[in-house]
């Protein structure tokens, strides 16, 4: 059984940039390229599964103009990477369409696992690697979450605002992270599925879902943090102080 991880760093991370650089993508590196302590957040997020003994390669879906500047910073800054074999493909406009790019690029047998990460999760823990990659062979679908600490409600949108309809119990919500790991066969079929029908899903599960599926949820980190924002880089900053890595 062999372990592919799929990274979609596509995407242009408006949410990051500031209100002077948001106008002119041209100005405002994507997210997973802003530097955190020094180093790109996306090379933060590649050490991690490098460092995974379980994993056999690793692709990156990118924008197709990146593709051959990242491979050489990759190359001569950072080639402790390179310790697992470094797939660059070029991703789409949405997560989905960086994700079907990499699935086509791979020759995964059935019973492979694949993992889809976020490329600006940087803190993921070998711990939640292990833990995805294990419930994932065993069911078929496994998602890192982490317990709703806050009280959620569901709301209808009205033109004055939203209106609450109902509280729900946060026992029963968890806040979906990645890694999400899937067997090959699974996945690959929720994929095409989904593209015969023009379905676009925030993220891998919820497709595996829309075919009927379950999908299993082990425990991720209160600091596996996506960084989207300004205020989740000063966050990151402070997880990357506190672990006395860079």
């Amino acid at each position: 059984m062999k372990v592919i991880v799929i990274i979609p760093a596509a995407g242009l991370g408006t949410r990051m940039a500031s209100p002077s650089t948001a106008k002119s993508r041209k100005e405002a590196p994507s997210k997973q390229f802003q530097e955190l302590g020094g180093v790109p957040i996306l090379i933060h997020t590649l050490r991690k599964f490098a460092a995974a003994p379980a994993v056999s390669e690793i692709i990156v879906a990118l924008r197709g103009d990146e593709i051959t500047g990242f491979r050489s910073q990759i190359e001569k800054q950072f080639p402790e990477i390179l310790s697992k074999p470094v797939l660059l493909v070029e991703g789409g406009e949405h997560r989905q369409d960086s994700v079907a790019a990499a699935l086509a690029s791979t020759a995964a047998d059935s019973e492979d696992i694949i993992l889809v990460h976020d490329a600006v999760r940087p803190f993921v823990t070998q711990a939640i690697i292990a833990s995805v990659i294990e419930a994932a062979h065993k069911h078929g679908a496994a998602i890192a979450g982490w317990p709703a600490v806050d009280t959620v409600k569901q709301v209808e949108r009205t033109s004055d605002g939203a209106l609450i309809k109902t509280t729900i119990p946060r026992a029963s919500i968890v806040m979906a992270q990645t890694p999400q790991g899937f067997r090959y066969s699974i996945l690959k079929k929720a994929f095409d599925d989904a593209i015969a029908v023009g379905f676009l899903g925030t993220d891998e599960a919820s497709l595996i879902g829309r075919a009927g599926l379950p999908v299993m949820v082990v425990m991720g980190s209160v600091q596996n943090i996506k960084i989207t924002t300004p205020a989740d880089m000063e966050l990151a900053e402070f997880y990357l102080k506190k672990s006395g890595s860079g």
